[in-house]
């Protein structure tokens, strides 16, 4: 599982929530503690830069936000992000510089580094997204098991329990998303690795790779 460590995934100078991730090393981790953590960054932010709108929300001035979309808090939005009309981000959010949050687009208990797109009718619950990454239209990640058990990351024959019951999709940098695909809980994709349309994964996709189907999983040449 060394490639799903924190350290193989991320850039964290990619994200203003880079103390989030200190003494940790799988990603999916930082899940129970981003709604503690905002409230406690929040009032240290800026206040040349970041305004408070209302009760553990902190959104930088020059965010644009509009007027259908709809925000609850913690959450934290940095620079020159726009969220689109429709969007819902409700809670124990944390979104990076320059990113998009498109129409009809749902986020939830996650971080989105810096320059992450999920421009069109996206869910994204329970996950971290890396820097610019992004998710084409209709994709989502799936957070909860049918049975509702409790995830666990799969690579191969290696599994890591992760004692979470909700559990997204964790992304690396510059991972491509497929129009209308689905992540599986516990889904983990590797930095630089592209996801075909309409693709329904789980398990771990090693870097650079290519998700034709799970049969079909070719290196970036």
């Amino acid at each position: 599982m060394e490639q799903c460590k924190i350290t193989n995934m991320y850039n964290l100078e990619e994200t203003i929530a880079k103390e989030l991730f200190d003494g940790i090393t799988y990603p999916w981790e930082v899940l129970p503690k981003i709604g503690d953590f905002i409230k406690r960054m929040g009032p240290t932010l800026d206040s040349n830069i970041y305004e408070q709108r209302g009760e553990f929300i902190w959104i930088a001035k020059s965010v644009k936000i509009y007027d259908t979309a709809t925000i609850t808090g913690p959450l934290i939005i940095d620079e020159d992000t726009e969220v689109r009309p429709g969007a819902f981000i409700r809670g124990n959010a944390i979104v990076g510089k320059n990113c998009v949050v498109g129409n009809s687009t749902e986020l939830k208990n996650v971080v989105l580094f810096n320059n992450v797109q999920v421009p069109h009718y996206n869910y994204v619950g329970d996950s971290i997204l890396g820097y610019k990454s992004h998710m084409g239209a209709g994709s989502i990640t799936s957070n909860v098991k049918s049975d509702k058990t409790l995830v666990v990351v799969k690579d191969g024959t290696v599994e890591i329990k992760t004692g979470l019951k909700k559990f997204g999709a964790m992304l690396g940098n510059e991972v491509e998303v497929g129009c209308n695909s689905v992540l599986n809980p516990g889904t983990v994709v590797c930095p630089r690795s592209n996801i075909y349309p309409v693709s329904c994964v789980r398990g771990v996709v090693p870097a650079d790779r290519i998700y034709k189907d799970k049969d079909n999983i070719v290196k970036k040449i």
